[in-house]
């Protein structure tokens, strides 16, 4: 299982060490404020957007078109945004660092 930190809106890094499945359902399951993963994680509400290390871009890789159409309609939005639920972890994201984006 891989290791993804997340840093929260008020710079607190998060921690998970058993990361598996979407990032929203690990940021879920670690409580991680600012990820609510209404929609539960059918990419349709843009409620668990982070924005992903620029060293990570090219590992996670770059938003689907049904996902940059959500992204669109949401503030505060830039190249290295993603909603976490169309970012399944895998043993190459280890070590993976996100910024939960503002509400």
């Amino acid at each position: 299982m891989a290791k993804v930190t997340f840093i929260t809106e008020d710079g607190d890094h998060v921690i998970a060490e058993d990361a598996d499945g979407s990032l929203m359902q690990v940021a879920r399951d670690h409580d991680i404020e600012g990820i609510d993963g209404a929609c539960g994680g059918v990419c349709s509400c843009a409620t668990c957007h982070v924005k992903v290390k620029a060293e990570w871009l090219a590992k996670v890789g770059k938003a689907t078109e049904e996902e940059q159409d959500l992204l669109d309609l949401e503030d505060d939005t830039d190249e290295r945004s993603r909603l976490s639920c169309q970012i399944e972890i895998t043993d190459e994201l280890d070590g993976l660092i996100v910024e939960v984006a503002p509400l």
